[in-house]
């Protein structure tokens, strides 16, 4: 069964440094975090704040080719996970066919978030999840506490986040 969730939020992980987009369904009842690219963190992040760039990402070209030939995105799938990596789906609308094509969830978020289309997660993606846990020695808040401290300010713009 598919579960239809909306982003959350982004975060940076405290323990490896590397983004992720958290995904929450409708009812607040089911998070699924994804480790993504910083690029691709940063291609989410400029949608979900709303910033224009000069010219088309990677991620808004897409959806410009695909409006230009026509067709639309219907949805993305976070569809599997195997051996800790995800799988994603974008469904295209083309001449009243629906096609399916394999995509990381990251580049198939960016695009739903352009292309205004539904992010859908298969519930046995999120049964098999690992979970986290940021309460652990591991995340302990003195550390992050510190490293956003020591963090600056000019790296930051560098990447929009």
């Amino acid at each position: 069964m598919q579960i239809e969730m909306t982003i959350k939020g982004l975060m940076v992980d405290p323990v490896t440094n590397v983004p992720i987009v958290i995904l929450r369904d409708k009812d607040g009842q089911r998070v699924l975090p994804i480790w993504v690219g910083i690029f691709e963190a940063n291609a989410i992040a400029l949608q979900i704040e709303n910033i224009s760039t000069p010219r088309p990402m990677t991620h808004d070209l897409l959806r410009n080719v695909i409006q230009d030939l026509k067709a639309s995105v219907q949805k993305i799938v976070v569809c599997d996970l195997q051996e800790n990596t995800f799988y994603a789906l974008i469904y295209l609308s083309v001449n009243g066919d629906t096609v399916a094509i394999d995509a990381r969830p990251s580049d198939a978020i960016a695009l739903a978030l352009r292309a205004r289309a539904p992010i859908f997660v298969e519930d046995v993606v999120i049964d098999n999840a690992k979970p986290v846990d940021f309460s652990t020695e591991k995340a302990d808040p003195d550390r992050l506490h510190r490293w956003l401290e020591s963090l600056d300010p000019d790296d930051l713009g560098k990447y929009k986040m």
